[in-house]
C-alpha cells in the first residue's frame, strides 16, 4: 500500500500555478522491463525499436499528433522530459532533436538500458525542484496526445482537489474523455470514447520529497494504491492507434474501426489538439518516408 499522510502545511497554502509541471515520453526506449511484448536481451529490443519501418510510423505520428498540442498549451510552464537509449542511432537521435529544437520545454535524456520504473524514477526525480509543493506529473506514449489546454486544466483540477491532496502522497487525476486515432495517407481516422485510467491524459499529484512518480505504478491498477478522481466532460486526449501498439500486439487483440475524420472532425482536432489533417497528408504520402 502507498504511504499517505500530510508531506506540507494546509491546502490553502497551495497555489498550483507554482507546482512545477512533468511530463515523461519514453521515445523507443529499450527499457528492462515496462513493455507488454517481451524480447530476450536488451539489444533484441532495440533492434525491434530501432526497425525503419517502426521508426518511420513513430517519427511521423511524433511530428503530427503528438507535438502540435504541446507546443500550442495555453500553459506553457511545463517540462517534457523525453526519454532515449543510449543505443539510438545517430541518425534517428539527430532527427528526434531537429523536431523539438523549437520547443524549449522539450529535454531529451538518454539512458542505458535499465529497469524501466528505476529509471523513469531516476530520470523525473532529477528534474524535480524543491518548491515544497506537489509536482504535478504526467505520462505519455510517444504515439498519443493531449489537448492544447491540458496542462492548465491539470492545475485547475490540482487547485480544486487540494484537500484531498493534502492528505495524501500520491493523488491520480484522470481525464478520461477523448478519442482513438489513426493517421493514413488519406488523413485522420478517429472516433471518440470514454476510458479509465488510459495513460493518455492521466495525471498525478505527488507530494514532495515522495520517491515514486507517474512512472512508478500500474496505471491501470492505479485506483488501488491511491485516490484517483475522474474528470469526465472534455475531450483531453488522442490515443493514437498504429501498427507497432505494444499493447496491441499479443494475439486475439481485435482491431478497431475508425472512420474518417470529415471536414467538422478535421476542424474539431485542429481546435481541440492543434493538430492540422493537411499536415498529416503531407508527412503520410506516399514517398515523403524512408519506408
Amino acid at each position: 500500500m502507498v504511504k499517505t499522510g500530510k508531506a506540507y502545511g494546509k491546502s490553502s497554502e497551495m497555489d498550483s500555478r507554482k507546482m512545477q509541471v512533468i511530463g515523461l515520453c519514453r521515445f523507443s526506449y529499450p527499457a528492462l522491463g515496462g513493455f507488454q511484448v517481451e524480447h530476450e536481451s536488451p539489444a533484441a529490443r532495440a533492434a525491434f525499436l530501432y526497425d525503419p519501418v517502426r521508426m518511420e510510423e513513430r517519427f511521423a505520428t511524433f511530428e503530427t499528433l503528438t507535438l502540435p498540442p504541446l507546443r500550442a498549451q495555453t500553459d506553457s510552464d511545463f517540462t517534457l522530459l523525453i526519454v532515449v537509449g543510449t543505443a539510438m542511432p545517430e541518425a534517428l537521435l539527430a532527427r528526434l532533436l531537429d523536431l523539438v529544437e523549437d520547443m524549449p520545454q522539450a529535454v531529451v535524456v538518454a539512458r542505458t538500458p535499465g529497469r524501466h520504473r528505476q529509471v523513469m524514477r531516476e530520470v523525473i526525480n532529477a528534474a524535480r525542484t524543491e518548491t515544497g509543493l506537489p509536482s504535478l506529473q504526467f505520462r505519455m506514449d510517444d504515439d498519443d496526445a493531449v489537448a492544447c489546454n491540458f496542462v492548465e486544466r491539470l492545475r485547475e483540477a490540482a487547485a480544486d482537489l487540494a484537500p484531498l491532496i493534502t492528505k495524501h502522497r500520491y493523488v491520480g487525476i484522470d481525464f478520461n474523455q477523448g478519442f482513438i486515432a489513426r493517421i493514413t495517407p488519406e488523413g485522420i481516422r478517429a472516433k471518440p470514447t470514454t476510458e479509465t485510467l488510459w495513460t493518455s491524459a492521466l495525471g498525478m499529484a505527488v507530494a514532495p520529497g515522495a520517491s515514486r512518480g507517474i512512472m512508478n505504478f500500474s496505471h491501470a491498477k492505479l485506483s488501488r494504491v491511491m485516490p484517483v478522481v475522474a474528470l469526465p466532460g472534455e475531450d483531453m486526449f488522442i490515443r493514437g492507434h498504429n501498427e507497432f501498439n505494444d499493447s496491441r500486439q499479443k494475439d486475439g487483440i481485435r482491431p478497431v474501426g475508425l472512420p474518417p475524420l470529415d471536414a467538422a472532425g478535421e476542424a474539431q482536432f485542429r481546435d481541440l489538439f492543434n493538430i492540422d489533417a493537411d499536415h498529416v497528408r503531407r508527412v503520410m504520402a506516399p514517398g515523403t518516408r524512408n519506408t
